[in-house]
């Protein structure tokens, strides 16, 4: 019954797992144009092996709709008005930030 338990698991486990037949380098090359893809910013022929990547990589696809749905809320949300006090503060942390990393 164990032997038939673990069988289960890994068929399930196989059935489940993203089939991933390209390298991580191909998917982080993709990430990296997606910015400019949402924002139709690439060419055709980009956009087209963007696609076909999305096509064959859940994960990827994955990332793009939930990357899409950040711009979107993005975009309807209201821009906040900060005070000159405000902003230097923020700019001093994002260099504090940028700085130790």
């Amino acid at each position: 019954m164990a032997k038939r338990s673990a069988y289960g698991r890994q068929q399930h486990s196989a059935a489940t797992r993203h089939r991933h037949d390209h390298g991580k380098s191909r998917c982080l090359n993709i990430l990296r144009k997606l910015s400019a893809y949402i924002d139709d910013e690439l060419s055709g022929s980009i956009c087209r092996e963007i696609r076909r990547h999305l096509g064959a990589c859940s994960n990827c696809e994955t990332f793009v709709a939930s990357l899409r749905q950040i711009v979107s809320l993005c975009r309807r949300s209201q821009v906040p008005t900060l005070s000159t006090a405000e902003r230097a503060f923020m700019r001093r942390k994002i260099l504090q930030t940028a700085q130790t990393r």
